[in-house]
């Protein structure tokens, strides 16, 4: 088969989550043993670090990967979901893993995993864990697919956890309160293993205070440090720091929400340096000021151009729009927003966060899961939410290109694939 040819069989094989939802998701880690026990046991040959949480995952996995590539580490990075191409989700010092090993594992491995069955996910992570024990990686940092206790990521032994906040999304599998997600999220705490917790409310603070105990793991609230005094943002559409320890951090990602991830992050490289890491104040300063760079970090507040000036994020729950709604009010140029969402979203919850004063341009994106064009223009009708309505992400945007003056704002989101679709088609 060809690249193309095994990316497919992939995505239509093993049930793909982006693509259909909840008939991907598989409870309990059977099948995940079965594989890493085929594999050797590959995640045992390298250090890792395990992040979770509802919404910043992919920032300070990113950012995290990126301080210790600056370090002289070799770094993989194992992230999800993939904007263009499936290869995204696995990196080692940025690079993406190889399409003719892509093509490999599955031919060489089909005939044992077939009977399986396993999740697109599942067997991802295989082969994730396989090419960074390939590879020869120093540490790995590994985004939480979904929850955490029964997330097939959760075989590893880090040495430390990161949790970055707590929201509603995936109830379906996860539990319909905020306690019972930060349950979910709070097993991968390991015996032993210091945890950094990004952010907390009253209903998941003890339930993260309980199981760190439980484990006899020291924690770390993010939100009760003093590292950042202060922070500004720039004209290159990132943000300043001034911290105690490394002065002036120069941040690429620009997102209100960044300041809460930079926090988290900042805890985690303490925790990291006093489990050894030699880690340098101008590694990190580095991290921040060049992971889209360093890691191929893409889709967040991100800029594709100037004039007018169009910017996409992949926040697509209500925990990300409390923040992208922020920013948003914070545009002074007439707005136009390219929107579509997935199905099994709060779709309501976002679009009542979403400014009346910007026309809008309803799509689909090219998902299984998508909310179609038309139900969504209608629901966004009863927010006084107004626009047309396009059955692609690419015509929408080219409708507000085409009417957008110069000075306009276009932002491009409410779900990662959208954002997807946007890339892909700019790549064209």
């Amino acid at each position: 088969m060809t690249y193309k040819e095994t990316t497919e069989y992939l995505f239509n094989s093993a049930l793909l989550f982006q693509n259909v939802g909840g008939d991907a998701y598989k409870e309990g880690l059977y099948n995940t043993h079965q594989l890493d026990e085929h594999f050797g046991h590959p995640h045992t040959h390298f250090k890792t670090i395990h992040i979770a949480g509802t919404n910043g995952k992919g920032s300070c996995s990113h950012t995290l990967a990126a301080i210790l590539q600056a370090s002289g580490l070799k770094v993989g990075l194992f992230t999800s979901p993939h904007l263009v191409d499936f290869r995204e989700r696995i990196r080692v010092n940025g690079q993406m893993i190889g399409e003719e090993y892509v093509v490999d594992f599955v031919k060489d491995h089909r005939s044992f995993f077939e009977p399986l069955h396993p999740s697109f996910f599942e067997l991802t992570t295989a082969m994730a864990f396989k090419w960074f024990e390939i590879q020869q990686v120093d540490v790995a940092v590994i985004e939480v697919g979904l929850g955490g206790r029964l997330d097939c990521t959760n075989i590893i032994s880090p040495e430390v956890c990161v949790i970055t906040n707590i929201s509603f999304d995936h109830v379906q599998f996860l539990g319909n309160t905020l306690a019972k997600i930060a349950g979910e999220k709070a097993g991968i705490i390991k015996e032993h293993t210091p945890v950094v917790i990004g952010e907390t409310v009253p209903e998941t603070k003890p339930v993260f205070e309980a199981k760190a105990k439980e484990m006899d793991s020291p924690i770390i609230f993010a939100e009760d440090s003093e590292e950042i005094i202060e922070f500004s943002f720039n004209s290159n559409g990132g943000i300043d720091y001034n911290t105690k320890t490394y002065g002036i951090i120069n941040a690429q990602l620009g997102g209100f929400c960044q300041t809460k991830n930079a926090a988290t992050i900042l805890c985690a490289v303490e925790q990291l340096k006093q489990r050894g890491f030699c880690i340098s104040n101008e590694n990190v300063k580095q991290g921040f000021s060049d992971v889209c760079g360093m890691t191929g970090l893409m889709g967040r507040w991100q800029t594709i151009q100037q004039s007018p000036k169009v910017v996409c994020d992949t926040g697509h729950n209500i925990g990300g729009f409390q923040w992208i709604s922020q920013q948003l009010a914070n545009i002074k140029a007439p707005m136009r927003i390219v929107f579509g969402m997935v199905n099994d979203k709060d779709i309501s919850g976002v679009l009542s966060l979403l400014p009346k004063n910007a026309t809008y341009y309803f799509c689909q994106a090219s998902v299984r899961r998508a909310l179609p064009y038309g139900d969504i223009q209608a629901l966004a009708g009863k927010f006084g939410l107004t626009g047309n309505a396009y059955p692609t992400v690419e015509e929408a945007y080219n409708a507000a290109l085409n009417d957008a003056d110069e000075n306009d704002f276009i932002y491009v989101g409410g779900s990662s694939f959208v954002v997807a679709d946007l890339l892909t088609f700019l790549r064209k």
